[in-house]
């Protein structure tokens, strides 16, 4: 009778100590980045992967890759949907190609003056189910969004609201950017980054959009063009986690759970770290001569009307970008944050 205890025992021991290895590595994932190793993103989403291997007890074990580890940045959505890979991290616009619901979501110009308004319309004003209604046909489940931050505007001369867009030769990639600042007055320059700084010395052009106040100091931007307009007005790209959605499905709702938490701690720890940058970069560029311009909430206002007319031309291209424009528009008006003209 001991002896058959004993041996059921042993039995019980071994199965749990089975189930406890099975347990400790439930998932392996393999998630591609849009952004190089060296990449201060890329970086902090090596430590997002590194937390939720430890928040599930090690059930879970991500494999951060960077930009073209496995597939090309702009073929990641059909890699994820195939199974190719696990889930990516990367620039929503950059499927615009597919659909232009997918530039029209990602970086709608114009739509915010605060990282926090973005997330909001992702977490409660419908972003999150009109995301994942966009990424469904492909195959892919969105978990969240975070962004690297509202891009400031740097100027070489004063810029209090959008009449003083007119005229003003502006430094914008193609696409919505460069039509949005058109419609608003201003003439736009298509130049790549690596020409910004000495078209604006050699007044090639007023003024560009390149990117957050703290990297725009560290390149040296204010000491050549002292009228930074911050917080900026115009562009936030979307950043995504998306994981493919059989992969999604299997897991079990807690592991969900953390997955949908620890992007949006990520996304506030990205937020706070960046305004910490950008603060100290403000006072420095300060001390050098630069004067900041804060423009007041009507001109948002005014910049963000203007750009809708060219959401609305976006908007008839396709009927998930129909979604995203009435999805945001209704969002920005209970926000209070369109104005009437």
């Amino acid at each position: 009778m001991k002896s058959t205890l004993g041996k059921g025992l042993l039995a019980g021991a071994l199965l749990t100590c089975v189930s406890t290895v099975a347990m400790a590595q439930d998932f392996e994932l393999q998630i591609q980045s849009s952004d190089p190793a060296g990449d201060p993103n890329y970086q902090l989403w090596q430590g997002w992967a590194e937390e939720v291997g430890e928040r599930t007890d090690g059930r879970v074990k991500i494999n951060m890759m960077s930009v073209g580890s496995v597939v090309d940045f702009q073929e990641t959505l059909d890699a994820v949907g195939a199974g190719i890979l696990d889930g990516h991290v990367t620039d929503t616009s950059y499927f615009a190609g597919k659909d232009p619901a997918f530039g029209l979501i990602g970086n709608p110009t114009g739509a915010w003056s605060d990282p926090r308004e973005m997330l909001k319309f992702f977490n409660e004003g419908g972003g999150k189910e009109l995301m994942n209604e966009l990424v469904e046909p492909y195959g892919t489940y969105f978990v969240g969004a975070t962004t690297p931050g509202l891009e400031a505007f740097v100027s070489d001369v004063p810029l209090d609201g959008v009449d003083d867009l007119d005229g003003l030769k502006v430094r914008a990639p193609a696409g919505l950017v460069q039509r949005v600042f058109g419609a608003a007055g201003a003439s736009p320059v298509n130049l790549p980054t690596s020409e910004v700084f000495t078209a604006l010395d050699k007044g090639v052009v007023d003024a560009a959009d390149y990117s957050v106040f703290h990297v725009n100091q560290d390149q040296g931007l204010h000491e050549i063009a002292r009228h930074p307009v911050y917080p900026g007005f115009h562009s936030m790209p979307l950043i995504e986690l998306s994981i493919n959605r059989g992969v999604w499905e299997s897991m079990p709702e807690d592991i969900q759970q953390i997955f949908e938490e620890s992007v949006a701690d990520l996304a506030q720890r990205q937020m706070e770290a960046v305004d910490a940058k950008d603060a100290a970069a403000i006072e420095e560029a300060e001390a050098q001569g630069a004067t900041v311009h804060d423009w007041p909430a009507e001109e948002r206002a005014r910049f963000r009307s203007i750009a809708m007319g060219e959401w609305e031309e976006i908007a008839t291209e396709s009927e998930n970008a129909q979604k995203v424009y009435d999805t945001l528009t209704k969002f920005l008006r209970e926000e209070g944050l369109l104005s009437d003209e």
